[in-house]
């Protein structure tokens, strides 16, 4: 199991200035920035674009971009988000299109890639494609909105997959994103998740470095 990783999602930071909410992330030494990316038709909301991720850049963000697609046809926009500055994007198995073409094309294109499911979505959906991802994400609220309560019948998916991945030797990520607090980090660590994206516990921490310091003693 990897070691734990904080992933401070930006749809929680200050939209009135993205770049000064990634400089606090980039600031405490954390190496991932999680964006999320939403089309309104997916999920009922709307949030950034290929120039957003762009614009980071510009403004002297380095962090590792975990950019998360939430979009009815992501195969149409993954190579706008690599080409912008993404470092790894995430695609959901819920909607229909070629799952396998589009998750090897954003490998091609230099960028890691990774698998992304619902809550009520079954593992055995996203089973056939654990040899071709570098992360998987396991969503612990209905993506579109943050602020959530994570959702612990999701504890038992994240079980099977952790499984799936020791049985065969694979060395994806298992990710967790939604309601994710120090406490149910916790929860989720013992049930094999090593990457948690946090929106909300982040940004809103009274101490943000003490956040980090209580998240790393996981």
């Amino acid at each position: 199991m990897y070691p734990p990783l904080l992933v401070p999602s930006l749809l929680a930071g200050d939209h009135a200035n993205l770049a000064s909410s990634a400089r606090v992330v980039q600031d405490l030494a954390l190496p991932w920035l999680h964006v999320d990316i939403m089309d309104g038709h997916f999920v009922p909301n709307l949030s950034f674009g290929p120039e957003t991720v762009a614009a980071l850049r510009r403004a002297g963000i380095s962090l590792f971009f975990d950019v998360h697609l939430m979009l009815d046809e992501p195969h149409r926009y993954a190579e706008a988000f690599i080409k912008a500055g993404a470092s790894q994007v995430s695609i959901h198995i819920e909607p229909a299109y070629d799952h396998l073409a589009t998750l090897r094309r954003i490998r091609s294109l230099g960028c890691k890639n990774g698998i992304v499911l619902n809550p009520d979505t079954p593992a055995a959906a996203i089973e056939p494609f654990l040899g071709e991802v570098d992360l998987v994400l396991v969503m612990t609220v209905q993506p579109g909105f943050g602020g959530q309560s994570f959702r612990r019948d999701v504890l038992p998916k994240l079980h099977r997959i952790a499984a799936w991945r020791r049985e065969r030797g694979l060395g994806f990520r298992l990710e967790v994103d939604g309601g994710v607090d120090l406490a149910t980090c916790a929860e989720c660590r013992s049930s094999g998740a090593d990457t948690f994206v946090a929106g909300t516990a982040f940004f809103k921490a009274a101490d943000r470095a003490a956040f980090c310091r209580s998240f790393a003693s996981l």
